[in-house]
C-alpha cells in the first residue's frame, strides 16, 4: 500500500505530517505495558538475561527505578507502543514523517527508523545505564531544574561558576522556562546561587532526585565505554527522518550509521536540545507520545502549543487517533 501525508482537521487544527516522540528515563512505572505485546518483552528478557519484564510489570519499583533497568524498561514499552501504532498508520496508507526521542528515548526512536533492531537496542540501553550509573561516585555530581529563567542567563551562570576541577552545565534544554543543569554537586549549588544574585525576576529551582548527573561532563568515561559497546552491534541507515538530540538537527532518510553512532555518543555527555528540536516541528505535524506517561506532550506544549500530541499511553488514546485519521 502506497503511504503518503495525510490532511486531517479536528477542533480546528490541520495536520498534514505525523512525527513520534519517544519519551525518556524518568516516565517509568510499575505496570507499564501490561496491555501490550508481552511476546516483544519477552525477547527483551532474553537479549538481557533477565526479567525485564516482570520488573515492567510488578516490580519493586526501587528495582525498576536503577537506570540499568529503567532505560530498557522505557525502550521495550515505547517500541510495544510503536508496533501497534505502526501497525494501525501502515493500514491506513499514513506516513511517519520523522521521529525524535528525549535522551534514551533516542534510542527507541532509532528502532523505528530500523537504524538498531530491538534486541541490540535493549542492550545497548542497559550498558548505557550501567556506564552512566558507574561513571561517577554517588554524592560527587547534582541534577537541579531551573524554572522561569531564559537559556542565556542559565548558559551564563554555569560558565562563571565551572572551574577546572568543578564543571556545571545544562544538561537538559526541556522547554523554554525549564532547563536542567547537571555536574558536580558544588559546582550545581554555585550556579543556583549565581542565579539568585544575577536574576532578580522569579524563579526557582529544584535539585532532582537522580542517582548521577546526566548529560554532563561528568559522563566522559560513560561515553568512551558505550563507544566501544556499539561495536558489537549492527547498524543500519535509517528509514525515516530522525532529529538529534545533541544538536536538533534533522537527519534526512539514508543518513550514514556511523554518524548516527556518534550522535548517540556525544548525547551521554552532551545537553538534550528539546525545546530546538520540537521549535523545528512544522506547526502542522500531528505528534503522537510514543511510550509510558505524557510527559512530552506537557513540555511540547509550553514550546509549541499550536502542535497536537496525542499520547499513546492512555485510556482511549487509540480510539481518539483512529477517529483523526
Amino acid at each position: 500500500m502506497e503511504r503518503h501525508s495525510y490532511a486531517i482537521k479536528k477542533d480546528n487544527i490541520m495536520a498534514k505530517s505525523v512525527t513520534l516522540l519517544f519519551p525518556g528515563q524518568g516516565a517509568q512505572y510499575v505496570g507499564m505495558g501490561k496491555d501490550l505485546d508481552q511476546d516483544l518483552f519477552r525477547k527483551a528478557d532474553i537479549a538481557l538475561g533477565f526479567s525485564l519484564s516482570r520488573l515492567m510489570l510488578e516490580g519493586p519499583e526501587e528495582e525498576l527505578k536503577l537506570t540499568q533497568n529503567t532505560q530498557p524498561a522505557i525502550l521495550s514499552h515505547s517500541i510495544a507502543l510503536f508496533k501497534k501504532v505502526n501497525k494501525i498508520l501502515t493500514e491506513r496508507g499514513v506516513k511517519i514523517d520523522r521521529v525524535l526521542g528525549h535522551s534514551v528515548g533516542e534510542y527507541a526512536a532509532l528502532v523505528a527508523a530500523d537504524v538498531l533492531s530491538f534486541e541490540d537496542a535493549v542492550k545497548a540501553v542497559n550498558l548505557r545505564g550501567k556506564f552512566m550509573q558507574s561513571a561517577v561516585p554517588a554524592g560527587k555530581g547534582k541534577m537541579i531544574a531551573v524554572m522561569k529563567v531564559p537559556e542565556e542567563k542559565i548558559i551564563a551562570a554555569c560558565k562563571a561558576v565551572s572551574t577546572e576541577n568543578e564543571k556545571v552545565m545544562p544538561a537538559n534544554f526541556n522547554e523554554p522556562n525549564q532547563t536542567v543543569i547537571s555536574g558536580e554537586a558544588n559546582a550545581c549549588d554555585r550556579a543556583v546561587a549565581w542565579l539568585t544574585e544575577n536574576h532578580t525576576d522569579p524563579h526557582r529551582t529544584i535539585e532532582l532526585q537522580v542517582s548521577a548527573p546526566f548529560h554532563s561532563s561528568l559522563m566522559k568515561p560513560a561515553a568512551l565505554k558505550l563507544e566501544k559497546a556499539f561495536e558489537e552491534f549492527t547498524w543500519k541507515s535509517n528509514n525515516l527522518d530522525y532529529i538529534a538530540n545533541i544538536n536538533a538537527r534533522t537527519y534526512a532518510t539514508g543518513t550514514n550509521a556511523d554518524t548516527i553512532k556518534q550522535n548517540l555518543i556525544k548525547q551521554v555527555d552532551g545537553s538534550v536540545l528539546w525545546t530546538k528540536s520540537i521549535q523545528a516541528l512544522p506547526e502542522d505535524t500531528l505528534c503522537l507520545e510514543v511510550g509510558p506517561g505524557r510527559v512530552l506532550m506537557g513540555l511540547v506544549r509550553k514550546i509549541k502549543r499550536g502542535i497536537k500530541v496525542i499520547p499513546l499511553d492512555k485510556d482511549g488514546s487509540f480510539e481518539d487517533l483512529m477517529e483523526l485519521l
